[in-house]
């Protein structure tokens, strides 16, 4: 699979050399399906990434989705880091596949974990973590907290496979905000446009996820979300995703290796889940919690906590007994965290809902947005492991 094609700033006018362009505007003939990093395509030539269907040597226009008219005279050639019209269609796919696999969960786990990893005092990119696509690496998969997110990498694969114009951060998010919407959740207010880190070497150091039973919960809430440039009110309405999902004893240490409403599925069953319908996002987790009234459902120390500190237990009453307020204030935090500390081609991101933000975006260079590196085979196994 390859993220990026390239094209000459000038072409030949024989027929001969005509063809042999036109030839390196395909993809590769076999792609891996299981390969978790994207390649890219070397040769003489400086290009626009492109369709897998072009038929001729002319780029068509498309101005509204970032790209610009170019021909084969063209001496520049810009691109946003994500194509849109294929991040929409990629939108479509991944609603079909919550329709039939029952994945909110995990996506939704899956989008946190890679931007959750930003780091506000430090200014660099890549340094500073960020949604950056940096989990689909094997180096970054094997942190403790991302036990388990191979099997929504496994998942999402196909898609990316098929829309090679997407970039991996962008994919994460975009899977985890239409998990929260197509589950009755908030319409999260996102952007895109995100650039994937290159290389593994890109990845953050293990430790900057939430922890789920640390010595003084509130206290660790606050020094990770914190550190993200997050306050107290995102980190107790964040906290309500746990309506949806399970824990598996057996993977991440905590809950029931099953409870009455975990035992049938849907998925495979198994688990303790925080709330009775745990593929429905709605304000349930707060009163359960509040009311303390159902031992089949799990509380973690870092959940009791939100009734327990001042602070949180403002918001967490909140949002107990006002759905609304919990919606408005979710989608405004989820947005926060997938936009803190990603790098947006063009800089000030697009929206799939409206027209593109921004001025012209930056020069397309295809190294910036791939990498041969991928995780092995043999990884596959080691990784499925972890929880919903």
């Amino acid at each position: 699979m390859s993220d990026s094609l390239s094209m000459a700033s000038s072409f030949s006018s024989t027929a001969a050399a005509a063809a042999t362009a036109a030839s390196r505007l395909l993809p590769p003939s076999s792609i891996s399906r299981l390969s978790l990093s994207s390649s890219s395509s070397s040769s003489s030539f400086k290009c626009l990434r492109s369709s897998p269907l072009v038929s001729n040597l002319f780029l068509r226009q498309r101005e509204g989705s970032g790209y610009v008219t170019k021909t084969r005279f063209s001496t520049k050639c810009y691109a946003y880091a994500s194509d849109p019209a294929q991040l929409k269609n990629a939108r479509e796919d991944i609603k079909e596949l919550l329709q039939t696999k029952f994945c909110h969960p995990i996506m939704v786990r899956l989008g946190w974990h890679d931007a959750g990893t930003y780091n506000k005092d430090i200014k660099e990119w890549p340094q500073r973590g960020g949604a950056n696509g940096s989990l689909r690496f094997e180096a970054e998969l094997k942190h403790g907290a991302n036990a388990g997110l191979i099997n929504a990498l496994k998942l999402l694969q196909p898609i990316k496979d098929k829309y090679s114009g997407v970039t991996y951060a962008d994919l994460f998010q975009l899977a985890s905000a239409t998990a929260i919407e197509e589950a009755g959740g908030p319409k999260i207010p996102m952007k895109y446009g995100r650039v994937d880190v290159t290389g593994p070497e890109q990845c953050p150091e293990e430790g900057r996820l939430p922890d789920a039973g640390p010595p003084s919960p509130a206290q660790h809430l606050r020094d990770v979300f914190y550190r993200m440039g997050l306050n107290d009110k995102d980190i107790v309405a964040l906290s309500g995703a746990h309506t949806l999902g399970r824990s598996r004893p057996e993977r991440s240490g905590w809950g029931k290796p099953e409870t009455k409403y975990t035992k049938d599925g849907p998925g495979a069953p198994g688990g303790q889940s925080w709330t009775a319908q745990w593929l429905k996002f709605d304000n349930s987790y707060f009163k359960d919690i509040k009311e303390k009234r159902d031992a089949d459902l799990l509380v973690l120390p870092t959940d009791a906590a939100l009734f327990e500190d001042p602070s949180f237990k403002v918001y967490a009453e909140k949002y107990a007994a006002d759905q609304d307020a919990f919606f408005k204030d979710y989608a405004e935090s989820h947005a926060k965290l997938s936009n803190q500390g990603a790098k947006f081609d063009p800089p000030e991101g697009f929206s799939l809902d409206g027209s593109p933000v921004g001025a012209a975006p930056e020069k397309f260079e295809a190294a910036k947005y791939s990498s041969n590196k991928s995780v092995t085979s043999k990884t596959w196994k080691s990784l499925s492991r972890g929880e919903e």
